[in-house]
């Protein structure tokens, strides 16, 4: 991860959902202010929503306390979900066979930077 100059990370680690699913729901904030990212995210109807906003009130929280900016001039810089590692389960099959299931886990990343810099 390679981070600009003022921006403040947060991440969320193992996740069980799919990146893929949660990587549409941060297209849709990325480069927003704080408050618009948070309704954005309070009426959206995908279960991905509660662990990206969990995230990204960390991030605010990280800025707000270690670098001492205020929460309302906040805009999301970077926001991205990398794949994590996958649970390997087995379902039965017809004549006693066995099909892998994988459940996908990822890795949610959101910073945070001052409006300014825009």
């Amino acid at each position: 991860m390679i981070l600009a100059q003022n921006e403040i990370p947060a991440v969320a680690k193992y996740i069980r959902m799919s990146p893929h699913k949660v990587r549409r729901v941060l297209d849709q904030i990325r480069g927003r202010s704080y408050r618009e990212a948070l309704m954005i995210l309070e009426f959206m109807p995908y279960r991905s929503c509660e662990p990206i906003t969990k995230v990204l009130r960390s991030a605010v929280a990280n800025a707000e306390h270690n670098a001492g900016l205020n929460p309302a001039s906040l805009v999301i810089g970077q926001a991205f979900a990398d794949m994590g590692p996958s649970l390997k389960r087995f379902r039965p099959r017809a004549q006693g066979r066995a099909y892998q299931i994988l459940k996908p886990t990822c890795h949610i990343t959101i910073t945070v930077k001052p409006l300014e810099e825009e």
